[in-house]
């Protein structure tokens, strides 16, 4: 059966989160989709899968509300639902990061046509993703600047390393734009003179334009953890088994473990869904 994957976000002040998710909880019940959403005071951030039906209902059911009425929503098609059920949660942030910034006082959009012709113009851009380490690891945009850090709240840690490129055009990136919002108001409150980010993030690119600039898999944060960015996607990471060409992570089958990793699937069955010789005895106990 195809499933459908909307990815979305929007910040926006929401007076009453505590109502609001309860509310929604209900809604998204009703429906049938699965998913996680975050509610938060500083507005919402959600993945859902679903028939073409069910998301066109919660996509239409989202833009009739006043406070979501312009959100973007990024989708693509799967085998499967990502996601085993519905979760909606309220949050401090829709997505953690400490870095006491104005979300209104961020980069200007870039939208993936104009990056495209910037690029094929061999345009003056500094190309900076604003994602984890395991996250470029398996994917990102070609000649990239792809920080090496393991969660979003230590992007504020580079700002040093990237002090150079105070003055120069910088475009920046990450999954879905969510992150993008807060790491360039981040840049912007440190100086830096020209930021922009990509409209939609990495989805919204690869749906128009896939099998250009962005190499790679894209990692997801559900049950996937990876998807294709375009028919030719060729993988520019290494399975940890074997070390041929694979971009397919997998958490280790070993639940004390729980490693996160690249597989290849001819690995993965030898293995049994595990990263090393000790965890497949014990996986197997």
């Amino acid at each position: 059966m195809e499933i459908i994957v909307s990815s979305y976000y929007k910040y926006v002040n929401i007076d009453n989160p505590e109502f609001f998710q309860k509310k929604h909880q209900v809604f998204c019940n009703k429906l049938g989709i699965k998913g996680k959403i975050l509610v938060s005071k500083e507005g919402i951030n959600g993945s859902i899968s679903g028939t073409l039906d069910q998301i066109s209902k919660y996509e239409n059911y989202i833009h009739k509300n006043i406070l979501f009425k312009d959100v973007m929503f990024k989708r693509n098609i799967t085998d499967e639902h990502p996601f085993k059920k519905t979760i909606v949660r309220t949050r401090d942030e829709i997505v953690t990061s400490r870095f006491n910034v104005n979300s209104k006082k961020r980069g200007l959009y870039i939208s993936p046509k104009k990056l495209k012709h910037a690029l094929d113009n061999n345009e003056e851009i500094i190309l900076l993703d604003a994602r984890n380490n395991y996250e470029s690891k398996i994917g990102k945009f070609k000649n990239a600047i792809t920080p090496d850090i393991e969660t979003f709240r230590d992007f504020k840690k580079i700002i040093p390393s990237i002090k150079k490129y105070k003055n120069k055009q910088i475009v920046m990136y990450c999954t879905g734009g969510v992150r993008c919002e807060k790491a360039s108001a981040l840049l912007i409150k440190n100086g830096f003179n020209n930021v922009m980010q990509i409209e939609g993030g990495i989805l919204n690119y690869i749906e128009q334009f896939p099998d250009t600039y962005f190499e790679g898999r894209c990692f997801v944060f559900d049950n996937r953890l990876s998807i294709s960015t375009g028919d030719k996607t060729k993988d520019i990471s290494i399975c940890e088994l074997c070390h041929i060409p694979s971009g397919r992570y997998i958490n280790c089958g070993n639940i004390k473990c729980d490693k996160l990793f690249i597989c290849c699937e001819s690995c993965d069955k030898i293995s049994k869904h595990t990263c090393s010789k000790r965890c497949k005895i014990i996986g197997n106990n």
